[in-house]
């Protein structure tokens, strides 16, 4: 299949450049912020934008997606509200890609939880807790009605169990950076990340996505001699920290700014 993750890969990849995909948490700090902040970073440059549903046990999220979680989830905001402010969004942004532990889905329903994306306009979405063995039924909901759902490929990850991870993945293989959870605290080791990309290329011609650890230009720069992508999270988040409506939109256009710059090729 191809949706709207893999139409904007094969874009960037023509404009000789690696997708720019940020990562916010809905709700934090409120949902006007975060519609503002969707806007700023389609008109930033972002290629596709993952959109966090705040749960309260992000097993992958390091203190400062968490915290961001912790924060939307005491405004109140549900999944409903995320999908209503996709509704709002998706005509005019980047490709919004929802990015959500299993347990609300499941609570949810499959099924209706892709009719409820779909509705709203999501261009796919990610789940980081659910095994390989236990995706089948999301993704084939997903991808019957057009979304897509990238997999994560851990740094552990065997060869052979990778191959068949990037064989079910669509949109795009994510590849995490490094073992442990999400932050930008630590830099990525390079030499084994290198490696593992090799690795992956020889086994998939689906596009590479690194995230975790990555928030300065001279790592996405990096990253973009062998990836396909770059996934920004926590540093983008404590970039608009404690602002709101158009300041926190203003922090965000200023950030990213050099890093989509970086994200060109040559």
């Amino acid at each position: 299949m191809s949706g709207r993750l893999s139409q904007a890969f094969e874009r960037a990849r023509l404009e000789r450049r690696v997708a720019f995909i940020p990562y916010i948490m809905a709700g934090d700090p409120d949902l006007a912020t975060t519609e503002a902040i969707v806007a700023a970073l389609s008109v930033a440059g972002a290629d596709t934008i993952e959109l966090g549903i705040p749960y309260s046990d992000p097993l992958a999220d390091g203190p400062t997606i968490a915290s961001a979680g912790a924060r939307a989830l005491a405004n109140g905001t549900k999944p409903a509200d995320v999908l209503a402010l996709v509704r709002r969004c998706s005509a005019a942004s980047a490709p919004l890609l929802l990015f959500t532990y299993f347990n609300p889905i499941d609570r949810i329903g499959a099924e209706r939880f892709a009719d409820q994306a779909s509705a709203a306009g999501a261009a796919g979405a990610i789940v980081p807790d659910l095994a390989l063995e236990e995706s089948e039924e999301l993704r084939s909901a997903l991808h019957a009605r057009g979304l897509e759902m990238p997999l994560l490929v851990a740094p552990s990850t065997p060869r052979a169990r990778a191959q068949r991870i990037a064989e079910a993945a669509s949109g795009f293989v994510y590849v995490v950076s490094r073992l442990g959870v999400t932050g930008a605290g630590t830099t990525p080791d390079f030499a084994p990340l290198d490696a593992q990309l090799v690795m992956l290329r020889e086994v998939t011609n689906k596009p590479l996505a690194v995230g975790f650890g990555l928030s300065r230009p001279a790592q996405v720069r990096r990253v973009a001699a062998l990836a396909d992508g770059v996934v920004v999270g926590s540093a983008l988040i404590d970039a608009y920290a404690q602002a709101y409506g158009n300041e926190a939109a203003s922090r965000v256009s200023e950030f990213v700014g050099p890093l989509v710059a970086a994200a060109r090729r040559g």
